[in-house]
C-alpha cells in the first residue's frame, strides 16, 4: 500500500472512542486543547526520548519507536517497546542475543470501559510483528497515569479482528471525506473539540428545526 495514504495508529483510539471526533481531527484537521489533553501531552513528553535506549537484566527498552504495517496501511509510534531476551525471539540489528518485543502505551487517565485504548495498543503490536517478523505478541500493556498501574491486554484474535475492521471503516470515511453526525453522550462534556463539534446543536434537518421554531413562536 502507498505510504502516502497510511492512516495514523493514534487515530484508531480516537475513532473507537468517537467517530466524529476522529473525523474532525484527521479529516478536517481541527483541534483544540483543554486541561486533559495538555496533561496527556506533558505525560508523553516525559516518556518520549528516542535517543534513550535502556538495557538491564535481559530487558532492552526503546522509546518513541516508529512502527508501520503495510498489511493494515497504518503507521505511528510506540511510546515504549520492551524487548525481552528470549531464544524464541528475533535478532535486532546491532544487538546480541534474541529478543521478543512488547509495546507499552502510556495514557493520562484510567482504564476505559470501551476498547479504544486496547485497539490502539493491539495495532502497535501487529505493526511490530510485521516489521520484525516475530512470533505473535500475546500480551501488551497500558500504563495509566491516574492509577499509576499497568493494565495487561490480551491480544487475542477477536481484538485483532476489531483492529482490521476499524481500520477499514476509517479508510472508507477518509476516501469519502465524510465527517459522521454527532451522537451526544456524557463524554462530550470533557471533549476538547466540543466547541467545534457543538454536540448540543439539533441533529434534525434544517426544515424540521425551522418549522419547530415557527410553531413555538406562534404558540
Amino acid at each position: 500500500m502507498d505510504e502516502d495514504i497510511f492512516l495514523t495508529i493514534s487515530g484508531i483510539q480516537h475513532f473507537a472512542y468517537c467517530r466524529r471526533r476522529w473525523a474532525l481531527m484527521f479529516i478536517e484537521c481541527a483541534w483544540e486543547d483543554n486541561e486533559l489533553t495538555t496533561s496527556g501531552t506533558l505525560m508523553h513528553e516525559r516518556v518520549h526520548d528516542p535517543l534513550i535506549t535502556e538495557k538491564r537484566r535481559g530487558l532492552l527498552t526503546s522509546r518513541e519507536m516508529p512502527v508501520y504495517s503495510h498489511a493494515l496501511g497504518v503507521r505511528g509510534h510506540c511510546d515504549v517497546v520492551e524487548f525481552h531476551m528470549d531464544e524464541a525471539g528475533v535478532v535486532i540489528f546491532g544487538r546480541d542475543d534474541k529478543w521478543l518485543p512488547c509495546p507499552v502505551e502510556y495514557k493520562r487517565g484510567k482504564a476505559q470501559s470501551n476498547n479504544s485504548d486496547r485497539l490502539q495498543l493491539c495495532a502497535q503490536a501487529m505493526c511490530l510483528e510485521e516489521m520484525l517478523l516475530c512470533p505473535p505478541i500475546p500480551i501488551a500493556y497500558i500504563y495509566y497515569g491516574e492509577t499509576k498501574r499497568r493494565e495487561a491486554v490480551a491480544l487475542d484474535n477477536n481484538l485483532r479482528d476489531q483492529v482490521r475492521s476499524i481500520v477499514e471503516e476509517m479508510r472508507g470515511y477518509c476516501t469519502q471525506g465524510h465527517t459522521p453526525r454527532v451522537k451526544p453522550n456524557r463524554s462530550c462534556a470533557s471533549c476538547s473539540l466540543k466547541h467545534i463539534c457543538v454536540p448540543k446543536l439539533p441533529t434534525s434537518s434544517v426544515s424540521t428545526y425551522i418549522n419547530k421554531r415557527i410553531k413555538e413562536g406562534s404558540a
